[in-house]
C-alpha cells in the first residue's frame, strides 16, 4: 500500500484543532480532523502509523488511508469533506405526472391483484400516456 505523508501547515493544525475540539460538525469530518492530527508528520510527534491511528480512533486502514490520499492529492478541503455527487440524475416524472402517479396507486388495484406493483403502475402510466 502507497504511504502518503501529511504535513500541516500551522494554519491548518490550527482549524483542525478549532474543529475538534469544539465537536460540532458532521462526524465524519470530525473523524477526518483527527485521522489528520494524528497523521501530521510536521508536528512535535512524528505523525502516529496507520495502524495506530485506527486503534485510537476506532476506524480501518482503508479509511485512513482515504484521507491520507485525498490531503495529498487534492488539499486539505478535499480531506476533510465528503465528495460530492458526480452523476447528474434528472426527475423521469414532473409535478403532473407524479399527481397523476399517486392518484393511480391510490386507486384500487387491476382486478385479479391485491395491490399495485411498480411494474403495473408503469404500464399503466404508459398506457395512459402520462409517461413513456
Amino acid at each position: 500500500m502507497e504511504k502518503y505523508v501529511v504535513r500541516l501547515t500551522a494554519e491548518e493544525r490550527k482549524k483542525l484543532s478549532e474543529l475538534t475540539s469544539k465537536g460540532r460538525g458532521p462526524a465524519a469530518a470530525l473523524r477526518r480532523a483527527r485521522i489528520l492530527l494524528k497523521a501530521d508528520e510536521s508536528g512535535e510527534d512524528s505523525g502516529w502509523t496507520d495502524a495506530v491511528i485506527c486503534d485510537a480512533l476506532d476506524v480501518s486502514l482503508k479509511t485512513v488511508s482515504r484521507v491520507r490520499k485525498a490531503f495529498v492529492e487534492e488539499g486539505f478541503d478535499a480531506a476533510l469533506n465528503r465528495k460530492r455527487p458526480q452523476g447528474r440524475r434528472f426527475r423521469k416524472l414532473d409535478g403532473e405526472q407524479e399527481a397523476r402517479l399517486i392518484t393511480l396507486a391510490c386507486s384500487s388495484p387491476p382486478k385479479g391483484r391485491n395491490r399495485w406493483t411498480l411494474k403495473l403502475l408503469a404500464n399503466k402510466l404508459i398506457e395512459l400516456n402520462v409517461s413513456d
